[in-house]
C-alpha cells in the first residue's frame, strides 16, 4: 500500500515537471476610472493678497524637450501657483488634494516643454511671514527629484510617529508610577505632534485630518507659540535651571503661560500683527535656549550628571541658531526637516530622563518596601516578611506535594542576659544569633525575625529527619556564636520547635502554633534542644 502511494506521487511530479501550469497568485484591488489627474486649477481668490513672483528661465539654447520636474516645498502658507505654457496647478500644503499626487512633501508640476523653447516656468507664492522663511524650490529630472521629495516625507512622518510612540510610552509610565510628570510629558507630545503635522504639510496629508483650511499661516503661528510654552520649560528644567536656581520657576511658568496666551490671540491677529509676534516667538526661542544653555553649563561644572542630557537635548537647537545667523543655505533647504529632528531629539532626551525618573522611583519603593519588611538591628527579614512568605510556600509546597518544615528558635534565658550583661549585650547576642542563622542556610531555606528573642527557619523541600539534623547544627553554632562574643559568664543556647506542614489539617495559624508549642516542649525539657512538634503530641498525654 505505502509502494504504492510512494509510486503514485512520483508519478505526480513528473507530470507536472512535464508539463508545467502557470502560478496565478496575485490580488488586484480597485478598477478602471475616468478621474482627472488631480491638479487644481488657479481661481483669482487664491491669488489674492501680497504674493511673490519667480520665472525660472529656460537654459541657455531653451529647454532640451526632457521631461522638467519642479518641487516646491517649506512652504508655510498660502497658496502656490506654477504655470508654463498653457498648463497652471495651485495647491497648499494643508490639503494634499490639491497637490500632484507624484510630490508628497511639497507642490510640484512635471512639464514637457518643447525642444528650444525659451518659456520660462512661472511660479508664485504667499508673502512670508518674515526674512528667510521663503519656500525652497528644486528643479531637475523628475526621478531624482521626486525621491528627493518621498525622502522628506518619510522623515517628517517618522517625527511624528515617533513623537506618538513616546507618547504611548509616557502613558505607559503613568499607569505604572501614577506620577502626573508623565501626563504632563503626553501633553508635550500631543503639542509637538500638532505643530510637526501643520509645519510639515501632515495634517493635510492624505486628506484634511486637521482643519486648518486657508488660515495655515494662523494655525502655524499659534501652534509654535503652544510650541514654545512647552518646549523651553522642558530644555530650563533638563538643563537644571530649576534645580540651580529654585525661584526662577515662577518666571518660567509665567512666560510659559504668556506664550500659550499669545496662541489664544492670534486668530484676531492681522498679516503685519502676525508677522510682528513671529518674530517675537524666534527671539524668545533664542533667549530660552541662551539661558538654557548658560544653566546647563553651570550645573555641568557643579558636576551635576542631569545637565549633561540637557545639554545633548539642547545642541540641535544651538546648531540651527547658529546656522541661522551664519544665514546656511542647508537651513533654508531643510528648515522643516530640523526643526521636527531638533524636537524629536528633545521629546527622547526628555523620555530618556523620565525613565530615568520612574527607575528612581521604583527603586525608592523597593527600598521602602525593604525598609518595612526588615528588622532594623539583625538585618533578618522581619515578621510581616515571615508570615507573607510562609504562605508562599505553604501554597508551593501544596502544588508540587514536597514537604515543608519550619522552625521556631527562642535564645533561651534572653531577659537575664538583659538583666545581667546589659542590653548592649543583649544586642550582640540577637545580632551573632542572626549571623549564626545566616551561615547555616543552605539552599532555599530562609529566616526571619520574629521579634524579640524569636526567630523562624524556613527549610522547604526538606524531609522530617533531614531538617531535624539542620536544626541541630544551628543550636551548635548559636552555641559557638556566643563563645565568640567572648562576655564573661555567657553561655549562649537556643530551643527550637520543629514542625512539618501537614496539607490535610494545618493552615499558616496552625502550623506556627505547633511549631510554637514544640518549642516551649523545648525549654520544659531542659533547654538547648530541638523538639519535634509531633514527638510532642505523642507525650502530651502523659
Amino acid at each position: 500500500m505505502l509502494a504504492a502511494v510512494l509510486l503514485s506521487g512520483l508519478l505526480s511530479l513528473c507530470n507536472a515537471a512535464a508539463a508545467p501550469q502557470p502560478v496565478r497568485d496575485y490580488l488586484l484591488l480597485g478598477g478602471p476610472t475616468d478621474e482627472p489627474t488631480p491638479h487644481r486649477a488657479c481661481a483669482p481668490y487664491m491669488l489674492r493678497g501680497q504674493r511673490q513672483q519667480l520665472d525660472i528661465p529656460a537654459p541657455e539654447g531653451g529647454w532640451s524637450g526632457q521631461p522638467q520636474a519642479l518641487d516646491i516645498f517649506n512652504v508655510y502658507a498660502g497658496e502656490v501657483s506654477i504655470r508654463h505654457g498653457d498648463r497652471e496647478i495651485c495647491g497648499n500644503m494643508g490639503d494634499a488634494r490639491t497637490r500632484d499626487s507624484r510630490f508628497r512633501a511639497g507642490i510640484g508640476m512635471v512639464t514637457v516643454p518643447r525642444a528650444g523653447s525659451l518659456e520660462p516656468i512661472h511660479v508664485s507664492w504667499a508673502t512670508p511671514l518674515k526674512e528667510r522663511w521663503g519656500p525652497t524650490l528644486r528643479l531637475g529630472a523628475p526621478s531624482p527629484v521626486q525621491q528627493r521629495d518621498t525622502a522628506r516625507l518619510l522623515v517628517r512622518t517618522a517625527c511624528v510617529a515617533v513623537a506618538l510612540a513616546l507618547a504611548l510610552s509616557a502613558l505607559m509610565g503613568f499607569l505604572t508610577s501614577r506620577d502626573r510628570i508623565f501626563l504632563v510629558y503626553v501633553g508635550a507630545c500631543a503639542v509637538f505632534v500638532l505643530w510637526q503635522a501643520v509645519l510639515g504639510g501632515l495634517s493635510g496629508y492624505p486628506e484634511p485630518w486637521f482643519p486648518i483650511g486657508v488660515d495655515s499661516a494662523w494655525w502655524l503661528v499659534g501652534l509654535t507659540a503652544c510650541a514654545q510654552a512647552v518646549l523651553l520649560p522642558m530644555l530650563w528644567r533638563l538643563n537644571a535651571g530649576d534645580r540651580a536656581w529654585p525661584r526662577s520657576r515662577g518666571v518660567v511658568s509665567a512666560v510659559s503661560g504668556a506664550l500659550f496666551a499669545v496662541a489664544l490671540l492670534v486668530p484676531w491677529m492681522d498679516w503685519t500683527l502676525l508677522g510682528w509676534t513671529s518674530d517675537v516667538l524666534e527671539a524668545a526661542h533664542f533667549t530660552g535656549c541662551m539661558a538654557a544653555l548658560l544653566a546647563g553649563v553651570w550645573a555641568w561644572s557643579r558636576s551635576d550628571r542631569w545637565a549633561s542630557i540637557g545639554l545633548v537635548a539642547l545642541a540641535p537647537f544651538l546648531v540651527m541658531i547658529v546656522a541661522d545667523l551664519a544665514r546656511a543655505q542647508w537651513l533654508l533647504a531643510h528648515r522643516v526637516e530640523a526643526l521636527q529632528l531638533g524636537v524629536t531629539w528633545l521629546l527622547m532626551m526628555a523620555a530618556y530622563a523620565l525613565n530615568q525618573r520612574l527607575g528612581n522611583l521604583r527603586e525608592q519603593r523597593d527600598q521602602m518596601r525593604q525598609l518595612a519588611d526588615t528588622d532594623a538591628l539583625t538585618g533578618l527579614p522581619n515578621r510581616r516578611a515571615g508570615l507573607r512568605e510562609l504562605g508562599v510556600q505553604i501554597e508551593r509546597a501544596r502544588a508540587e506535594g514536597a514537604p515543608l518544615v519550619i522552625g521556631f528558635l527562642d535564645i533561651d534565658l534572653f531577659k537575664e542576659i538583659n538583666d545581667r550583661h546589659g542590653h548592649e549585650t543583649g544586642d550582640a547576642v540577637l545580632q551573632a544569633v542572626a549571623g549564626a542563622l545566616r551561615g547555616a542556610l543552605r539552599g532555599r531555606d530562609e529566616v526571619f525575625r520574629m521579634g524579640g528573642e524569636e526567630f523562624l527557619l524556613l527549610l522547604p523541600g526538606a524531609p522530617r529527619d533531614v531538617a531535624a539534623a539542620r536544626l541541630q547544627q544551628v543550636g551548635r553554632r548559636i552555641t559557638e556564636a556566643g563563645v565568640a562574643l567572648q562576655v564573661d559568664g555567657l553561655a549562649l543556647t537556643a530551643s527550637i520547635g520543629l514542625a512539618q506542614w501537614r496539607p490535610d489539617h494545618d493552615d499558616l495559624a496552625g502550623l506556627l502554633r505547633r511549631a510554637d508549642h514544640a518549642m516551649y516542649g523545648a525549654k520544659r525539657a531542659g533547654r538547648d534542644r530541638v523538639m519535634d512538634g509531633e514527638q510532642l503530641d505523642a507525650v502530651r498525654p502523659l
